[in-house]
């Protein structure tokens, strides 16, 4: 058993949103993403590999193939690899998604930012 905590990797830079890797293990990773107002993911997809997101603080927008959704704290998203995808926190306070790859496409999905 390994155990670690989200509070510990949620890392906010006024530079860029940050990423924060908690697991990685075989072909799966989890990690923490961070942003502070204003900041923003660019579009991109998961060939091969599905994506489970929770938001743990805040909220924004999640835009999946061009349509945008509103997402606030506590809500679940599941993304298929051939969805492209983005997130900006549009609100006014930090934001924190929680992010699990099952399969890792290479090696970028697996740096910390």
């Amino acid at each position: 058993m390994e155990k670690k905590s989200v509070t510990a990797a949620q890392e906010f830079s006024e530079k860029q949103f940050t990423k924060k890797i908690l697991f990685r293990e075989g072909e799966s990773t989890v990690f923490v993403l961070n942003f502070m107002p204003g900041q923003q993911l660019p579009a991109h997809k998961h060939p091969g590999t599905s994506v489970y997101l929770m938001v743990i603080q805040g909220g924004g927008t999640l835009t999946i193939d061009g349509t945008p959704h509103e997402v606030t704290e506590k809500d679940v998203i599941v993304a298929g690899g051939e969805e492209e995808f983005s997130f900006s926190n549009s609100g006014n306070e930090n934001t924190s998604l929680y992010v699990m790859l099952n399969k890792i496409p290479d090696e970028r999905y697996v740096q910390e930012i």
